[in-house]
């Protein structure tokens, strides 16, 4: 929590409760109240505070991976709550975060860039680069996991705001699941298992809003400020 709280700083959008280090112990910990509701309890409001949210919770996710290379990894909804009076989102559960390494962002970027740029040859040779694939795959494994990632960067290719109340994301990797389970040589990268739970809980809070983003924005500006 205290590495959140100094990490964020004093953010626009979100805050960190301070911790009181007096009254926090190794099974208790301490720290200021906040006040505010659970996002998903923001499913009927206005359609520019979900729009709003939505956005904000997707760059977050962006910048904890390739900007501070440390994500809170849980995407429980409870753990987010949204403060109207201050117009802020708190953040109050860091059980889940962890680090990622350099190395794992640097291809981890390639395979979204490839993604947005509809590049198939990049997702490919970047996922062999991340371990996701051998590289002695037959070409239904290969196109199936290409398939999956083209699926998962659709918001961010998408030159119009992206509505994630009607996209197919999971019908459609859904489809593609019993195909590379059957053909998948190696197990994906640990860090996957941690930060795709993540996306896949802020893509589902974003539908859960019915939520309209220019995804697109977001992830070129994450891009083109991103430290190799």
């Amino acid at each position: 929590m205290d590495r959140f709280r100094q990490l964020l700083g004093n953010h626009e959008t979100f805050s960190v409760p301070k911790v009181i280090h007096s009254l926090t112990s190794k099974q208790v910990l301490t720290s200021e109240l906040v006040y505010g509701v659970p996002l998903d309890q923001l499913a009927s409001a206005d359609e520019n505070i979900r729009n709003w949210t939505a956005g904000s919770l997707l760059r977050l996710t962006l910048e904890e991976l390739f900007h501070y290379q440390f994500m809170q990894t849980d995407p429980n909804w409870s753990n987010f709550f949204y403060n109207e009076s201050l117009k802020k989102i708190h953040l109050i559960d860091f059980g889940a975060s962890r680090s990622y390494s350099k190395s794992f962002t640097n291809e981890y970027i390639k395979v979204i860039h490839g993604a947005n740029m509809g590049d198939h040859d990049q997702v490919l040779k970047s996922s062999i680069q991340l371990g996701f694939l051998t590289g002695f795959e037959d070409k239904v494994m290969k196109d199936a996991h290409v398939d999956a990632v083209m699926v998962l960067g659709e918001p961010f290719a998408s030159d119009a705001p992206f509505d994630f109340g009607t996209q197919a994301t999971t019908r459609k990797i859904g489809n593609l699941v019993p195909i590379m389970m059957k053909h998948r040589l190696v197990p994906p990268p640990e860090e996957i298992y941690s930060l795709h739970r993540k996306m896949a809980g802020i893509f589902l809070l974003c539908a859960k809003l019915n939520a309209t983003v220019d995804c697109k924005s977001l992830w070129n500006n994450i891009y083109s400020n991103y430290q190799h």
